[in-house]
C-alpha cells in the first residue's frame, strides 16, 4: 500500500540543503511512500480577517496537505528556532480554528544544518507545534542532521552513499512504518467498533 506523504521544507533557498535532504527521501521508492514537496514560499503572511473569503495560496495549500497521508517537516534552523515561513504555513494550515488540516496527520520531522547540532531547537519547536495540532509524531529516530554540507550530495542533488544516506533511509523505512501503524490502528478500530456496533444490534433484537 503507497501513503501519499506531503513534504514541507522550511528554506526557500533553492539549494537549500534541506531541500536537497527531501528530495533524496523522496527518491527513496522502495518504502511505498508516494512523496510530494508542498511548496509555501506563495502563501501570504496568515491573518485571521482573512478566514471568511481565504487567498486562493491558502486554500490550495490547505487541500494538498488535507489529501496527504501523513506530513514530513524538512527544515533548517534560523536564529535557534524555527523559520518564520514554516512557522506561517503551521499558522495557515491550521485555522481556521476547528478546521486544521493537520489534525490527527503522522508526522515526521527531520532538521539539517552545517553545525554540529543540526538543528536541534527548530527540530523540537517544530515537534511541540505538530503535537498541539494533534499530530502523532514519529519519536525515535530523532533526525538531527549535523555537519551537513554541500559535498554531502551528488551532482543531482542526492546524498552521496555513505552514513547520512543510510541514516535518511533508516529515517524512510522508519516513517513509512510509523504511518501505517498509525492508519492500519485506526482502521482495525473503526472495525471493532462497527463490529461491537452490530453485535448489540442483534441483542437488542433478540432482547
Amino acid at each position: 500500500m503507497g501513503y501519499r506523504i506531503a513534504i514541507i521544507v522550511g528554506s526557500l533557498r533553492k539549494d537549500s540543503l534541506n531541500r536537497k535532504v527531501a528530495r533524496s527521501i523522496c527518491g527513496l521508492r522502495g518504502d511505498n511512500l508516494d512523496c510530494s514537496m508542498i511548496d509555501i514560499g506563495g502563501l501570504p503572511l496568515y491573518n485571521q480577517d482573512l478566514d471568511a473569503n481565504p487567498p486562493e495560496q491558502w486554500t490550495r495549500f490547505r487541500q494538498e496537505i488535507a489529501a496527504a497521508d501523513g506530513v514530513l517537516f524538512c527544515s533548517p534552523e534560523y536564529n535557534r528556532g524555527i523559520p518564520g515561513v514554516l512557522k506561517n504555513a503551521i499558522d495557515v494550515g491550521s485555522r481556521p480554528y476547528g478546521q486544521s488540516v493537520f489534525d490527527k496527520k503522522p508526522a515526521a520531522i527531520v532538521t539539517a544544518s552545517p553545525g554540529s547540532i543540526g538543528g536541534f531547537g527548530a527540530n523540537h519547536q517544530i515537534r511541540q507545534a505538530a503535537v498541539f495540532l494533534n499530530m502523532p509524531v514519529m519519536q525515535a529516530p530523532e533526525t538531527y542532521l549535523g555537519h551537513v554540507t554541500d559535498d554531502s550530495f551528488d551532482e543531482s542533488g542526492c546524498l552521496k552513499e555513505g552514513p547520512l544516506k543510510e541514516l535518511v533511509a533508516t529515517l524512510a523505512h522508519a516513517f513509512h512504518d510509523w504511518v501505517e501503524m498509525i492508519h492500519r490502528s485506526r482502521q482495525l478500530l473503526a472495525e471493532d467498533a462497527a463490529h461491537t456496533a452490530q453485535e448489540a444490534a442483534r441483542a437488542k433484537e433478540h432482547a
